[in-house]
């Protein structure tokens, strides 16, 4: 099968199934596995940052990161449609009892005008703003430029508070703005990232930051029984997904890009081929929701996964499995199944 839902189904490579079967291992709670240390000491130094945590994903990190920076009962800022948001499940009231405070966020970029208005002090009523999140990639598929986020992140230091990224495809998002992972890093006070997204591994993120923020990091994660043991399996994985896949990341961008243009050109999709920033092409048709289903089960019998619409729009996602003749077969499904008026012929 073709599967093209998202970037965190791709499989290991040889070479990662190599590493985890020949892997040394400690016990990771003690500190004393090996592989798991390389990593964390490689995933910090890739980033600018003091040190970094192996956890077990992305929404993880991302919750990790609340729960060590906010005092239960504040409050932290972040765009309407980040991930954190949209699709970690309310995590953040769950796990760390953090009010979100949300703000219009146009392809991601937080404006500080509009964050400065929704900044508070506590007093009788009001809780007390402790972090800003800040996320690039962006959920949409759009970058953020490095302009925007030292906007933001002067901001943050006017009003002394943390900044967070949820960079799970910083790595996508720098090889698109033509700069390094650290530079974004350095934006913010923590950052996760993904292993297991278009860096192939098949488990795993950091949270980086500093020194005394991750090891206050590590005690949480315990709490939220993310002390994984025998983790050098997994990280063993990740130290090649760190050293070899992010240079292949454009190859994933124009084949993006590629798929995007070549579905603008099919009758009944609205897309704007412009606007694949990375490996993300988002589309709508004219078949509506009522169709969705169909759609989706016609480029199944054609060997290919794809999620219905969310929102209204159909998102396809290219990874390192994806190479030139998958995206000429998904093109070709694509205009025959979204052919005619109904989008179902």
């Amino acid at each position: 099968m073709i599967d093209i839902r998202s970037d965190t189904v791709t499989k290991p490579t040889g070479a990662m199934r190599r590493a985890m079967a020949e892997a040394e291992v400690g016990d990771d709670v003690y500190g004393d596995d090996p592989t798991v240390n390389r990593l964390e000491a490689l995933g910090a130094e890739l980033l600018g940052k003091e040190a970094s945590l192996f956890v077990p994903s992305g929404t993880f990190g991302n919750e990790l990161a609340l729960f060590t920076w906010c005092p239960r009962g504040t409050e932290a800022v972040l765009g309407e449609e980040c991930h954190i948001i949209v699709h970690e499940a309310g995590a953040a009231a769950a796990i760390a009892g953090v009010q979100t405070r949300c703000i219009p966020a146009p392809d991601g970029v937080l404006k500080p005008e509009a964050i400065r208005r929704r900044l508070r002090r506590q007093d009788l009523h009001a809780p007390a703003t402790s972090l800003i999140c800040l996320e690039n990639a962006h959920s949409s598929g759009r970058v953020v430029s490095l302009a925007d986020m030292d906007a933001v992140r002067a901001l943050a230091a006017e009003w002394g508070l943390p900044v967070h990224l949820d960079g799970a495809r910083i790595f996508n998002a720098a090889a698109a703005l033509g700069c390094t992972a650290a530079e974004i890093a350095a934006r913010a006070d923590s950052v996760m990232y993904c292993l297991s997204k278009g860096l192939c591994a098949p488990v795993g993120s950091l949270l980086a930051g500093p020194k005394d923020f991750v090891e206050a990091a590590r005690l949480k994660r315990k709490i939220m029984g993310g002390g994984m043991r025998q983790a050098g399996i997994l990280a063993a994985a990740g130290i090649i997904a760190l050293t070899e896949h992010p240079s292949l990341l454009d190859s994933d961008h124009a084949r993006a890009k590629k798929l995007a243009q070549g579905l603008a050109n099919i009758e009944g999709i609205q897309i704007d081929p412009d606007a694949a920033d990375i490996n993300m092409v988002f589309f709508s048709h004219k078949a509506g929701a009522e169709g969705a289903a169909e759609i989706v089960e016609l480029f199944h019998r054609r060997g290919i996964l794809i999620n219905p619409p969310e929102g209204g729009l159909f998102r396809f996602v290219t990874h390192y499995w994806i190479r030139d003749a998958e995206v000429d077969a998904i093109l070709a499904a694509a205009a025959g199944i979204f052919a005619g008026k109904t989008g179902t012929q």
